[in-house]
């Protein structure tokens, strides 16, 4: 616990030994509140010099134009990222049917954020900007965290398996008759990376197939790396038969670096890729994936945010929702 660390809702609520809602009510002035306990949480209210969020309070007491905040690590490429623009579609859609403005916010985590701009905020990922959102659960902001489990804070998330998205495209390659498989990850600092690899390396250890250091690369979900990738596996004296590509832009430049060298994809080298990209549909070969709902993750982000924020929800929510495998033309077995 920080010294600095402000007083948050939570904090009151514990004092006072009732529930946040019981605190939030008595902050706007619910009529149906116990006086007892209302003159109770105003004395600890006081005491900790506790201040509320005016914008989170005029959206409780029914205020129109509230906006809500978007916080998002500023990624090289962010402007051409297939999960950076899903994620922003569907959480503005989500805006559009809550009659929400939306206030998008691109972070390196360094800068305190003004988290009294919003009535809430959704953080995508925690990458190097967790004191953000401490801050903000501190200042009694409602927050929700996508993409990104958190355990160790009092707030609630949405977030994709993606170890199980690592160990589905693992097994899948594995039933086609692949024993050489080598991966490119994505950013090994965010938790999908770290996350995808994990289900991949554990599922062919489990399954008997020694991982082989030579078909492993650390990528940043970027083509240039994918490309370096390629590349270094194409190199060796015994090249992979199939690759997992931790996104879907890797595994499209992977493609297209093998078909630069003359390999055939998916008769001399199988390709995987994660996202379920529209553009792996339009190359020369159709782009097997393993498919993660950002649209629907963003837009249900804003609905269980919106909740929050009118103490309609007053419980932490966190989902975990399951990857799916899309099979199209990019795989097949190895040939002899």
């Amino acid at each position: 616990m920080r010294s600095s660390k402000k007083v948050s809702i939570t904090d009151v609520a514990k004092m006072a030994n009732v529930s946040i809602t019981t605190v939030s009510r008595v902050i706007n002035k619910v009529p149906t509140v116990n006086k007892e306990i209302a003159a109770r949480v105003e004395e600890v209210i006081v005491a900790l010099k506790f201040r509320p969020n005016p914008t989170a309070q005029h959206l409780a007491k029914g205020g129109s134009g509230t906006a809500l905040g978007f916080v998002i690590p500023g990624f090289p490429g962010i402007f051409h990222s297939f999960y950076a623009v899903e994620l922003i579609r569907g959480i503005g859609h989500g805006c559009e049917i809550m009659h929400l403005d939306l206030i998008f916010h691109i972070t390196d985590g360094k800068n305190p954020l003004r988290s009294t701009y919003a009535g809430g905020l959704i953080f995508a990922d925690i990458i190097e900007n967790r004191s953000q959102v401490e801050d903000a659960l501190s200042d009694g902001t409602p927050c929700l965290v996508i993409n990104h489990v958190v355990k160790d804070l009092e707030v609630s998330y949405i977030a994709v398996d993606n170890v199980k998205g690592g160990t589905i495209a693992a097994e899948y390659l594995m039933n086609l008759g692949h024993k050489h498989i080598a991966t490119v990850t994505g950013n090994m600092q965010t938790q999908a990376g770290m996350d995808r690899f994990e289900g991949f390396q554990k599922t062919l250890t489990k399954k008997g197939i020694e991982f082989e250091q030579e078909y492993f690369y650390k990528g940043d979900y970027s083509r240039r790396s994918a490309r370096e990738a390629a590349q270094h596996f194409f190199s060796l004296d015994h090249p992979p038969t199939a690759i997992f590509a931790a996104s879907d832009d890797m595994a499209l430049e992977i493609i297209a670096v093998a078909h630069e060298n003359g390999i055939k994809v998916p008769e001399d080298i199988s390709v995987i890729g994660f996202d379920d990209n529209p553009a792996g549909l339009f190359g020369s070969v159709s782009l097997t994936t393993i498919k993660q709902p950002l649209f629907a993750m963003g837009e249900e982000a804003v609905k269980i945010l919106h909740d929050i924020m009118q103490d309609k929800q007053t419980g932490l929510i966190r989902k975990v929702l399951d990857p799916q495998l899309i099979i199209r033309e990019s795989c097949a077995p190895p040939s002899l």
